[in-house]
């Protein structure tokens, strides 16, 4: 067997396993901040997780494909282990860069909920309360002459 292909077969096999691997450790972490962004609906944060899963897996299975093929033939096991480390190390970076991307987009969410929680007074006006009197540093009243 060439080793190329040996490069390639262990390529796959540590790509996809790391990739099930992260989106594995993202599911299961992630459904408790996807409940508190969605304020505690489990429901809809268990299907918000599922097509996170499912199109972290599209995009990044569909770059393991791509990256696939090396350019040069490979003759020996040092070129082996060298293409297998470069092609393994980009992987790993666009697993990370795409974990950064879905924490930083779901934290802007739930920076948006808990800034209109935050509008909303927590007990509804009860009164009113009378206005200060006039004194020589405040404007005159409404329907009263200036000075």
């Amino acid at each position: 067997m060439d080793l190329t292909v040996v490069t390639y077969v262990a390529y796959l096999l540590i790509s996809v396993g790391l990739t099930v691997w992260v989106a594995r450790t993202l599911s299961k972490n992630g459904r408790i901040f996807l409940a508190d962004v969605l304020k505690g609906n489990e429901k809809l944060a268990e299907a918000v997780n599922h097509l996170l899963v499912v199109g972290f897996y599209l995009v990044n299975l569909g770059f393991v494909a791509l990256y696939l093929k090396t350019a040069d033939a490979i003759e020996e096991t040092r070129g082996l282990l060298e293409a297998l480390s470069v092609k393994i190390g980009v992987v790993l970076l666009v697993l990370g860069v795409m974990h950064l991307g879905n924490v930083y987009v779901l934290n802007k969410i739930r920076r948006r909920g808990v800034m209109e929680d935050r509008q909303t007074p927590p007990v509804g006006p009860q009164g009113w309360t009378q206005q200060a009197p006039a004194g020589p540093w405040a404007p005159p009243a409404p329907g009263q002459a200036g000075a």
